[in-house]
């Protein structure tokens, strides 16, 4: 098929790259050109494991493009997908401008007779796709008609960064919202070479997809945030979070998956999708009480660490100096969207501290951001420790899971470390002779 795919973020990348890797004709159009001329150039503009090959290989065989120009890239496409930004307003809900905008483009540019379908990717509130289908009409000035010139289906993502090419290409389903024959009918088409194995594509309709998306974010979000609050209660009755989680994750009913406490969660869906969703429930005038709760624990639960830092050192902290492990909201990505790290830094920082933090991936977004030049950057994890008084894992990459302990001690003025993801061993930090705080357990004491 031909595809044409709207914005080149995250989703819009990997969506473009991924339908390409199984011989179909993409084009994706984005408006940033230094963007686009990389992206021509063979330069991937986003971290994501995987995605380099996929991208170099159909950039090679010609099955992928890339263009500024709106009308260009639809041209030939006969599935449109809109990638778009809905960042949160003020008010909690999800900011439409861009996938609104482009819709009414489209509408200026789509040939009466030459049917081509409007996919929702980007995460949309409920009633996304009629708002859509109507930006379409009103800058048609009525020249298109629905379901014969254009149909406005909603295809949520489900991909997890770090692991979004996996997630592509092998989906656990596929979630289609369309009422339409022959929507439903070329979306299937589309999305066969992925489903091989038996996942279901689950169609319904588009209120219902687009509700979906919501939900199941919503759901992890409220799993991982309820972890945390028991780690707390674990904390406070001198209970082990490690055993709990293993003595719940075995229920099959409750999962082993998103039950590990931390320090919140981040991102670029989590916190918005749970904000929008309980905007939308105000709209409809319905007190949403979980997940005021869950943003309210997960706010709380980003600095959690912070008053225990404090606490080990008297209550002051000006003009100590800590190393910092860990600035991406999570492990294989350089995503930096809602990050607990940023958090810790600001509080910290506040307070009349200095950091030294290291990450081998979101450093040069970091430099990029308000934080900028708070903080210092070290070209190791080991770089980092260098004359700090405490170490601060705030990310669970791999490469930190199984440091050299005797090296850290020769570099830290003390053997302490505040480990927000719980990385390690409690009776092996005992042996090792350190002061160490976690997550939902006995804080080890030399």
């Amino acid at each position: 098929m031909k595809i044409a795919v709207i914005g080149t973020g995250y989703v819009g990348l990997v969506t473009g790259t991924c339908f390409s890797e199984t011989g179909n004709k993409v084009t994706c159009v984005d408006i940033d050109e230094n963007k686009i001329n990389k992206l021509k150039g063979g330069t991937v503009t986003i971290y994501e494991p995987g995605l380099e090959k996929l991208f170099e290989r159909n950039l090679k065989e010609g099955r992928l493009h890339f263009t500024t120009h709106l009308a260009e890239g639809i041209k030939d496409a006969e599935i449109i997908f809109l990638a778009l930004p809905t960042p949160p307003g003020e008010d909690g809900s999800a900011d439409l401008r861009y996938v609104l905008g482009v819709a009414a483009d489209l509408g200026k540019i789509l040939q009466k007779g030459d049917y081509k379908i409007i996919v929702d990717k980007s995460t949309v509130p409920v009633g996304t796709a009629d708002k859509v289908q109507k930006a379409v009409l009103d800058s048609s000035n009525g020249t298109l008609v629905p379901g014969e010139d254009f149909d406005v289906v909603s295809n949520p993502e489900f991909l997890r960064e770090g692991v979004a090419v996996d997630d592509f290409m092998k989906p656990d389903r596929v979630v289609i919202g369309t009422e339409s024959a022959k929507a439903r009918q070329l979306m299937g088409e589309l999305y066969a070479p992925f489903v091989r194995q038996g996942n279901p594509v689950i169609f319904m309709d588009e209120k219902s997809a687009e509700l979906t998306k919501y939900a199941a974010n919503a759901f992890l979000a409220t799993k991982i945030t309820f972890m945390n609050e028991i780690a707390r209660m674990c904390e406070l009755l001198g209970a082990d979070v490690d055993m709990v989680r293993k003595g719940i994750g075995s229920d099959e009913r409750i999962g082993k998956r998103f039950l590990f406490p931390g320090i919140g969660y981040g991102g670029s869906c989590f916190p918005k999708d749970v904000q929008a969703l309980a905007k939308s429930a105000a709209e409809v005038k319905y007190d949403f009480q979980i997940l005021k709760s869950v943003m309210a624990v997960n706010e709380d639960q980003k600095t959690y660490l912070v008053p225990h830092i404090k606490n080990y050192f008297g209550g002051d902290v000006a003009g100590k100096h800590f190393a910092l492990w860990g600035l991406a909201f999570k492990p294989n990505t350089d995503d930096i969207r809602e990050a607990p790290a940023l958090y810790i830094i600001n509080e910290l920082v506040a307070a009349g501290a200095s950091i030294s933090a290291y990450d081998p991936e979101a450093m040069n977004n970091v430099r990029n951001s308000p934080i900028g030049d708070k903080i210092s950057y070290a070209a190791s994890q080991y770089g980092a420790l260098k004359n700090a008084d405490a170490l601060i894992i705030a990310t669970e990459w791999n490469e930190f899971r199984t440091p050299d302990f005797d090296l850290i001690s020769t570099l830290l003025k003390e053997k302490v470390i505040f480990d927000g993801r719980n990385l390690f061993d409690t009776s092996a930090m005992q042996k090792e002779g350190y002061y160490y705080f976690s997550i939902g357990r006995r804080t080890v004491k030399p």
